[in-house]
């Protein structure tokens, strides 16, 4: 555990709050009380009206069966994300296009029973809320590992067989595939995945000219659009990325460069993007700011709140350089209390659209509900960025929030994980 800064939870006071930020040199929105009015105001998105500001976002699912459909784990998931209160729920799940493009053995992905599987999810969700699903290959970190593109500090860790065009092309057709059965079964949209790492975003990286980096990336989403005429399509966009660490320098750029970003989104001509950065395999914590790191991660090399700033103001920059698109902006469950604070002062003040929460989704599902009602937070939920929600499918166990949620706290693998935090501090 880091000694180097305090932990958000003990800023009790929005002096010690903003005062913190100042030391550390940086800035984010705030709004002390938070700004009910402004999370609580209607957005249009994905040619729909979103009934508040709030999002939740994608997460990866260890919890389907091993022929990728939903298990009672699943639908417990997206019954809570239906009842949180938020008006968007953006990709509900990394959904897999094909069966060895999952990351892990249990991840949802496209099958014979996908239509029916789907409509059943998409049901447990509110009819209020606007819903996409997240389309992704895992690329690199796929089951069959296949990399988007050769680099020496990745390939040492992972590597595999790469890609030609037509291997490209016919997954380009999975895409599509994928996007038609997710718009027959009532999602809004769908996302296009392209950050974390993953296929779509290693594919974006390197030395040669953006055009022809994002060729793929726009050859998918033009085949998309073929196949599901007026089916919005949004990216989850990894818009600044770091060299991998602890080996790599934590100031290089690496992949996708954040000037970049606004050609990119205009070569692709996407309804929204959820800004997003690095990847929870090499660069966790530009990705997902966190005060202790998963069993098999490092210690951060930075205070979290530098890493929400981070992402904050990428999201906000975006949002001001293509006014065109929905900007979601995501990274801000690590700020817990003051959360809704910095939420509601980010849509007041900026172009962001909204404001997107995924672990937070796991242990708090409607912490959305109780800010839009003027309630106060129930500290005894609020994610701590414990990561165990990470640790445990790294040691083969489900996803969930372990230490939060009494369902998963009462489950009997709770003793496995419990062991395998005390090898990895050993």
């Amino acid at each position: 555990m880091s000694l180097r800064w305090p932990q958000v939870k003990r800023l009790a006071t929005a002096d010690a709050f903003l005062g913190r930020l100042d030391e550390l040199g940086v800035a984010l929105p705030f709004s002390d009380p938070p700004d009910v009015a402004a999370l609580a105001s209607p957005l249009e998105v994905a040619g729909r009206r979103a009934p508040n500001r709030f999002a939740v976002l994608p997460m990866e699912g260890w919890d389907g069966t091993a022929d990728g459909r939903p298990t009672d784990l699943v639908r417990r998931r997206w019954s809570r994300f239906g009842s949180s209160g938020a008006g968007l729920v953006w990709g509900g799940e990394a959904f897999a296009v094909r069966p060895d493009g999952r990351a892990n053995p249990h991840q949802l992905c496209l099958g014979p029973s996908s239509a029916e599987d789907l409509a059943e999810l998409r049901s447990l969700l509110a009819p209020a809320q606007v819903v996409g699903l997240q389309l992704t290959h895992s690329g690199r970190w796929a089951l069959t590992p296949r990399p988007g593109r050769h680099e020496p500090l990745l390939d040492a860790r992972r590597d595999g067989p790469g890609w030609s065009d037509d291997d490209l092309d016919a997954l380009a057709d999975d895409y599509a595939a994928a996007a038609r059965v997710a718009a027959d079964t009532g999602f809004h949209f769908v996302d296009v995945k392209a950050c974390h790492g993953y296929l779509q975003h290693e594919l974006l990286g390197g030395d040669a000219p953006l055009e022809e980096r994002a060729r793929w990336l726009r050859t998918t989403v033009e085949r998309v659009r073929s196949a599901v005429p007026g089916l919005p399509v949004g990216v989850r966009l990894s818009v600044l990325d770091v060299e991998p660490q602890p080996e790599g320098d934590p100031s290089a750029p690496f992949g996708l460069a954040p000037e970049e970003v606004p050609a990119l989104l205009h070569l692709l001509d996407v309804d929204l993007v959820c800004v997003t950065a690095g990847s929870p395999y090499y660069c966790a914590h530009v990705q997902r700011p966190a005060f202790f790191p998963p069993s098999d991660g490092y210690q951060p090399p930075e205070d979290p709140l530098v890493g929400v700033a981070r992402l904050v103001a990428a999201a906000a920059e975006l949002a001001a350089a293509a006014p065109h698109v929905t900007v979601v902006a995501s990274g801000l469950s690590y700020l817990q209390e003051w959360v809704a604070a910095v939420a509601s002062a980010l849509v007041r003040d900026t172009g962001v659209a909204a404001v997107g929460l995924g672990r937070m989704a796991l242990s708090y599902p409607d912490l959305p509900t109780d800010v839009l009602a003027g309630r106060p937070l129930d500290g005894r939920r609020l994610c701590r960025t414990f990561s165990d929600c990470t640790t445990a499918p790294r040691n083969g166990l489900v996803s969930g929030c372990w230490p939060l949620d009494p369902f998963y706290k009462e489950r009997p693998e709770r003793v496995t994980l419990a062991a395998a935090k005390r090898r990895a501090r050993a």
